[in-house]
């Protein structure tokens, strides 16, 4: 299967799950995968919340942030991967000037 994100129209949300800011996403979602492309903006969070369709992994590929997972804090940068069980409730934080952008896969299941 190949999934070609440039074709995939860009949306933006404010307030993510009660976050601040604004974030950009493309998004492709079956049964059985989640995957996005996002670009966190300066300033910006997702908001805390449980998950709950699957494990929510997120890869850096470039700026800098922090998420909370069940209370425990992580530093985000380029090449980290933040992994949230799923049952687990996180938030994620633009902490940097320029853009947090990741590649987020949620396996439903």
């Amino acid at each position: 299967m190949l999934i070609n994100f440039n074709e995939i129209k860009e949306a933006v949300f404010s307030g993510m799950n009660g976050g601040e800011g604004t974030m950009a996403v493309r998004m492709f979602n079956d049964s059985k995968y989640r995957i996005i492309p996002t670009k966190l903006h300066p300033g910006a969070s997702i908001g805390l919340h449980k998950q709950e369709s699957g494990d929510d992994i997120n890869y850096i590929l470039s700026g800098t942030g922090k998420a909370i997972c069940d209370g425990k804090e992580e530093i985000l940068t380029a090449g980290c991967c933040h992994i949230c069980p799923k049952g687990s409730s996180h938030t994620i934080i633009n902490t940097g000037e320029d853009d947090l952008t990741m590649l987020t896969l949620v396996v439903h299941g």
